[in-house]
């Protein structure tokens, strides 16, 4: 029998990637459940620095970033683009 991956740790390793963390992060925007998105910013955090180095670049509080990109976490734009820019990304708007 073939050894399973670790999911999580294979996920990882892709999302040092930038071009599949924005199609994972563009992906888990369209969910209709807000906190996708934000936990899939809390999976790219890791491999783009981690939340500490975010937490620097951004002037963000760690554990208020920590809260912040929580499955019930509350966000304001500005600190969400600050994120997404600490990380190399940009939001942008298309016509559906």
């Amino acid at each position: 029998m073939k050894p399973s991956k670790d999911y999580h740790a294979d996920l990882l390793r892709r999302l040092a990637d930038p071009k599949y963390a924005e199609a994972y992060l563009n992906a888990c925007l369209e969910d209709e459940d807000e906190g996708v998105f934000l936990l899939a910013l809390r999976d790219v955090a890791p491999v783009h620095g981690g939340i500490s180095q975010l937490a620097k670049r951004t002037h963000l509080n760690r554990e208020h970033l920590f809260r912040m990109l929580s499955k019930t976490g509350n966000p304001q734009l500005h600190s969400l683009r600050q994120v997404v820019d600490a990380i190399g990304l940009k939001f942008t708007l298309r016509l559906v």
